[in-house]
């Protein structure tokens, strides 16, 4: 089964490693987008404004701040396997 990841938009780095190791990715824009996934990868300026601050899933926020895509990936990675 395919997990589902849900990335920031400006995260096109994140979204692209993401996919290419074979994970569904979706575009965060609002909270029901988060609710769908099974992790979300955020930028860590928005997290109030998204509502992911909140616990609306049961899978981990990453915060990609500062991390390269590939390190993003490896905690993606690390949570699911």
């Amino acid at each position: 089964m395919s997990r589902i990841i849900g990335v920031e938009q400006s995260l096109t780095n994140v979204e692209d490693a993401l996919k290419a190791k074979g994970y569904e990715v979706i575009q965060l824009r609002t909270e029901e987008d988060a609710k769908k996934c099974d992790a979300c990868v955020i930028t860590g300026q928005d997290r109030d404004i998204m509502g992911i601050s909140d616990p609306v899933l049961a899978g981990p926020v990453i915060d990609a701040n500062g991390l390269s895509a590939d390190e993003v990936l490896q905690r993606v990675d690390k949570y699911f396997h």
